[in-house]
């Protein structure tokens, strides 16, 4: 279903030249060749029909190409890594920034190299790989020559308590011997390569007291690993996969950083993920917005009458105004106090629970006011409605995050300190 929409992006006078720049460029590219490509870019895949024509593929993956020269020709190709990497060499709030005007077009980031999760693998193997290591996997990944997947979460084990993982991996002579079962493998199916959260025995303790989580590369073809299925999500198919790790062999040289910092790992790309998320959330809600606004103005009911009269209506604008700007407030503050080396834990939590139950109600007025036309395939508000919940399971569930909350509130006040929301 066409429309006339082109995200509305102008410099922020709060922000240097040099973020208004990259938002200002990035808005151009979105405009100008996402957009109006979304159809043949990703329109095929919910089409409904149960076999696409080649050509129809071919035609899409052509014109992924062709817009991802263009990113790199406007050096706005990996926004999240460094310049030696091949990257943008963004800071974090940078990136934020550049974050929200690049989720305007759902699958847009995957045009500008930086798509999880690729993505948060690349930030790990830049920060604990070793120069071999970059040369084996990073400069491959980041190039688009390999695709990649975070195998972390487990069937039968609690997602949000890491202790839980029962995946094994035990050091025998220089090879690691991993045993496990894991599911939601992100991106499984075209992966080259898996990031696998282990549990791992503290060489100074063979006794196994002091396990910890270490994070190994497994190649695709290594003997022993075997992809069950792609788990269906929201009852589609999907690319996160169920996986069998028996007696994978894989060289001591495949894991990531020392023995036993596989947790920490996994709070560095988490934590900075959740920022990352909230403000993609933030630019999807923007779209949904915009689409919203687009139908009051244009969608006659009850004879000669526009939408947009509608008190009802109305409320839907000034309710979703609200939630957008709230929800990136908060995500901003939270970004600025871990840039600026204060302690993120209570806004990290709180933008992890508000910003996708923001995502969600905003998202579902453009639905309700679009009709029959919001749950199609035709408009990206299904898979917004979709993702904006499933974002409540993922990097941990909501009620998680409250308990945190409300126990880091509590220690202030327990120790004799009020809360101060000024910082």
């Amino acid at each position: 279903m066409a429309t006339n929409l082109k995200m509305n992006v102008k410099p922020v006078p709060t922000l240097d030249d040099e973020v208004n720049e990259i938002r200002l460029a990035t808005a151009e590219i979105v405009n100008k060749e996402i957009l109006p490509n979304e159809g043949k870019l990703w329109g095929w895949m919910s089409d409904g029909s149960s076999t696409t024509p080649k050509e129809v593929i071919e035609e899409a993956k052509s014109l992924r190409r062709d817009i991802q020269d263009k990113v790199k020709k406007a050096r706005l190709w990996a926004p999240h890594l460094p310049q030696e990497f091949g990257g943008m060499g963004l800071s974090f709030m940078q990136h934020a920034y550049m974050n929200e005007v690049l989720s305007y077009s759902p699958g847009a980031a995957s045009l500008f190299g930086v798509v999880a999760p690729n993505s948060g693998n690349q930030k790990i193997l830049v920060k604990y790989g070793t120069p071999e290591q970059h040369e084996k996997w990073l400069k491959p990944l980041t190039e688009g020559r390999m695709q990649s997947a975070f195998s972390m979460t487990e069937p039968h084990n609690p997602g949000s308590d890491p202790t839980a993982i029962t995946t094994r991996a035990v050091l025998e002579g220089d090879e690691w011997v991993i045993n496990g079962h894991k599911w939601f493998t992100s991106n499984g199916h075209a992966a080259d390569f898996y990031v696998v959260m282990c549990r791992t025995a503290d060489p100074k303790d063979p006794t196994g007291k002091n396990e910890k989580m270490t994070q190994i590369i497994v190649p695709k073809g290594a003997p022993g690993l075997k992809i069950v299925r792609g788990v269906p999500v929201w009852g589609r198919a999907s690319s996160h996969c169920e996986i069998i790790y028996d007696n994978v062999r894989v060289p001591k040289e495949n894991q990531l950083g020392r023995t036993g910092t596989g947790h920490q790992a996994a709070q560095d790309r988490l934590g900075a993920g959740r920022v990352y998320h909230c403000m993609n959330s933030i630019g999807s809600m923007w779209r949904a917005f915009d689409l919203m606004i687009e139908r009051l103005m244009t969608r006659k009911v009850h004879g000669d009458e526009k939408l947009e009269d509608k008190q009802f209506m109305q409320g839907f604008v000034a309710d979703s105004y609200m939630d957008i700007q709230s929800a990136r407030l908060m995500t901003i503050h939270c970004a600025e106090k871990m840039e600026a080396g204060a302690d993120p834990r209570v806004d990290i939590s709180s933008i992890k629970v508000y910003v996708p139950a923001a995502y969600h109600r905003v998202v579902d007025r453009a639905i309700q006011v679009w009709g029959a036309a919001g749950v199609s395939g035709d408009l990206p508000l299904a898979g917004m409605y979709q993702g904006a919940r499933t974002l409540r399971l993922a990097d941990g569930p909501d009620e998680v995050h409250k308990i945190l909350i409300a126990k880091l509130v509590l220690r202030r006040y327990h120790a004799g300190e009020s809360w101060d929301f000024g910082n």
